[in-house]
This record gives C-alpha cells, sequence and structure tokens, in this order.
C-alpha cells in the first residue's frame, strides 16, 4: 500500500476506539458512539499504597459548568476501616440513592484489570477476571458518551470494545484454533479475531488456508524483534509499517476486510493497509487458523 494510498472506511460496527495507554489523572475522554448493549470499556491500573479513593464516572457529556449527569459512578474506597465500592447515579445536580458493594477485591499497592461490561438494564463489573459488582441503570444508557477517571489510581491503559471479546461465563477457545471457509472470501466479508495477549509472548498468527492446507497468506506478529508482517506461501515476509500494537496482558482486536483482490488489516480500530491476493486465491479459501501465546475468546467469520 502507497504511503498515498488511504483504506475505505470500514463500517463502524466493527471499529475498535483506540485504545488509550498511560492516560494522566485526571482523564476525560469522549466514548466513539456512546455506549450501547455490548460495549465494554477495560481499565489496566495499580493503586497506590497511600491511595484513599477514586472514581470511574461514565457521564452525559464533558461539561464542567454545569456538572453533567453521570449515569454510572463506580467509587472504590480504601480509606474506610471496611473498604468498599459505592455506585450511585448523578441526575440534575442531585446524588440518588447509593449503592454499596463491601468485600473490595482491589488493595492498595496491587494493580487491576477492571471491566466494565454492559447490558441492556444493567452494568456488570469484574475485577481480574472475576465477577464483582452489578448496577441497574438509571438513566438511558444512551446518554452517556463520556468516560471521566479521577482520584487515587495509576492508569496504565483505556481500551473501549464495541463487542464483548468474549462471554465471561464461555471458557477460553483451545489453540491452535480453526474455522471453516465453506465458500471461500468475497468482497465484503469481514474475519474479526479478539483475545488476550499471554504474560511472555513470543508469537501469534493468523493463517489463511486452501482445500489442500496449504497457507496461502499469513499474518504474523513477533514479540522478541515487535514486528508485524504478512508472509507469503513461500516463506517471504513483507513487514507492516507502523507502531507494533501487541501488549503483554492487554486484550486485541484484528479485524480482516476482504476487497477484490485484497485483504485488508486493521488492529485494535487502527488501519494497517492491505496485502494482494488475487480473487480466485480468496474464493479458494477454506480455513482459518489462529495460533501463539494468546488467550483466544472470539473468531468471526
Amino acid at each position: 500500500m502507497a504511503p498515498e494510498e488511504k483504506l475505505d472506511p470500514i463500517p463502524d460496527n466493527f471499529i475498535l476506539q483506540p485504545p488509550a495507554f498511560h492516560p494522566v489523572v485526571p482523564y476525560v475522554t469522549t466514548i466513539f458512539g456512546g455506549l450501547h448493549a455490548g460495549k465494554m470499556v477495560v481499565l489496566q491500573g495499580a493503586v497506590p499504597r497511600d491511595a484513599r479513593r477514586f472514581q470511574v464516572d461514565f457521564q452525559c457529556s464533558c461539561s464542567l459548568d454545569p456538572r453533567p449527569d453521570i449515569a454510572v459512578h463506580f467509587n472504590p474506597r480504601f480509606h474506610t476501616t471496611r473498604p468498599h465500592v459505592i455506585c450511585n447515579t448523578l441526575h440534575g445536580g442531585y446524588w440518588q440513592m447509593e449503592t454499596r458493594w463491601p468485600g473490595l477485591a482491589l488493595q492498595r499497592g496491587a494493580s487491576f484489570l477492571l471491566l466494565f461490561l454492559f447490558g441492556n438494564e444493567e452494568v456488570k463489573v469484574s475485577v481480574n477476571g472475576q465477577h464483582f459488582l452489578h448496577y441497574r441503570y438509571r438513566l438511558p444508557l444512551s446518554r452517556v458518551d463520556t468516560l471521566g477517571i479521577f482520584g487515587d489510581i495509576s492508569v496504565q491503559a483505556v481500551g473501549f470494545l464495541n463487542i464483548s471479546p468474549f462471554l465471561l461465563q464461555s471458557p477460553e477457545l483451545e489453540l491452535p484454533c480453526s474455522r471453516t471457509l465453506p465458500q471461500g472470501l468475497w468482497p465484503g466479508q469481514v474475519i474479526i479475531v479478539r483475545g488476550l495477549v499471554l504474560q511472555e509472548p513470543k508469537t501469534f498468527t493468523l493463517s489463511l488456508r486452501d482445500e489442500a492446507a496449504h497457507t496461502q497468506v499469513m499474518l504474523r506478529a513477533c514479540f522478541m524483534d515487535r514486528t508485524l508482517a504478512w508472509v507469503s506461501p513461500w516463506g517471504r515476509k513483507t513487514l507492516i509499517s507502523a507502531p507494533f500494537l501487541f501488549h503483554p496482558q492487554r486484550f486485541f482486536e484484528v479485524l480482516l476486510l476482504c476487497q477484490e483482490g485484497e485483504l485488508k488489516l486493521a488492529l485494535n480500530g487502527q488501519g494497517l493497509g492491505a496485502t494482494s491476493l488475487s480473487q480466485q486465491s480468496l474464493e479458494r479459501l477454506r480455513e482459518l487458523q489462529v495460533r501463539g501465546n494468546i488467550q483466544l475468546y472470539c473468531i468471526h467469520c
């Protein structure tokens, strides 16, 4: 792909908002497309040893004055004799009846992974992979368009997923994992792979194979030299000139969009160009195979 060539727009319902790394707190950002059922917000960070409290607010605008409504206020408190979490809603400048959850799963001096999974009637929150609480909406979820993070917290990454990358009750998929492509690939078809990179990864590959089980094209991520490349059937590598967007213990989403004679790639919502493949070769593809040092949660094709 030439530097001046632009990718065609990918449908909005597949786009993943680019993650934010090491944002400065207080941190306020727009949620692209707002919130809707099925959307997930991932927050990775650490609690300082002297932390008193922090809050994660899902707001209805980013105004400072008047103060915006807050649909979901998530507020861990560490300075009390019994640490706990308060959830509440701010409407018209007034706090509603607060809901308290004891047995705080977050600890001072420890890192964490918070997942906010938004459903039709409530948000579910998990801490380090374990369900912690659920909170019913008191304002329409469709009004939420801003995320605010405040207080005693060190944030490593904030991620926005348009579709939940996995069902919390479902086990991860075993690797290597294959999916059949009964009719090959055709223009407009989309392949989505979602997962979590392991602690000490080495490689990740996504291969497309024909009826004879020959790999026609492979996407290969090498963590040792932090390179991403297309690999041809003859082993020739074509490096993808872009920042390396795979990181240990972070979620990822790979999207392949098939168009006439090519496959376009997006990783975590960022377009990374395309690789050429004849339409005849695309139609002959029969299998998608995923391997590597990841936890795999979803394949859609």
